[in-house]
């Protein structure tokens, strides 16, 4: 068994696509791919801000951690589901990234080392944007700093990783990274899977 645990963030709003992480994913819901995409071999925990519907519920067989901090983005969904989690190290991923897999999250945890307190992906391209929604956080680390930058008030993951020891993994594959947020997101995801 892995010492890497798994948090899926499946409680943001969505308003721009309400509902999508129910969307039909390669003749599964979204989130449901992404759970099959990550979890084996690791404990899988999913952040959300309520009760998951019965169509999602009956295919994910994880623990369930509703945000205690509703509408502050993803930075309060981990920050609830890492107090309740024990492993060392989490790896954070959105429900809406289905090409996120335990591959990646393997790649990504070779670069564990006892100095770091993150490992996260940063693009290898000319805009090197990072992915904190796609990395590996250490625990206590992640809750020691996360929230006093939460409750200061404009708490986002940015700022806690700049206060981490964070190693930046470059990865050329941008495809990794692909989420859901538009209707036209989703039209362009259904056509790459089919």
């Amino acid at each position: 068994m892995s010492a890497v645990a798994v948090c899926i963030l499946a409680g943001g709003e969505a308003t721009r696509l309400p509902g999508k992480l129910a969307l039909d994913v390669g003749q599964v819901p979204m989130l449901v791919r992404v759970y099959r995409n990550v979890s084996p071999g690791r404990p899988t925990w999913l952040s959300t801000k309520g009760p998951l519907g019965p169509e999602l519920a009956a295919h994910v067989d994880a623990p369930q951690v509703v945000d205690r901090w509703p509408l502050r983005g993803p930075l309060s969904g981990l920050l609830s589901t890492f107090s309740e989690i024990r492993a060392e190290w989490v790896f954070a991923v959105a429900g809406d990234a289905p090409f996120v897999d335990a591959g990646f999250i393997d790649r990504l945890e070779a670069s564990i080392a006892p100095q770091y307190e993150a490992v996260v992906p940063i693009h290898d391209d000319e805009r090197r944007r990072i992915e904190p929604l796609a990395a590996l956080y250490r625990r206590e680390a992640f809750l020691r700093e996360g929230l006093p930058v939460l409750l200061g008030g404009v708490g986002t993951l940015r700022m806690v990783i700049d206060r981490l020891a964070t190693r930046f993994v470059p990865v050329r594959d941008a495809r990794v990274f692909e989420n859901v947020n538009t209707p036209a997101d989703y039209a362009k995801l259904r056509e790459v899977i089919a």
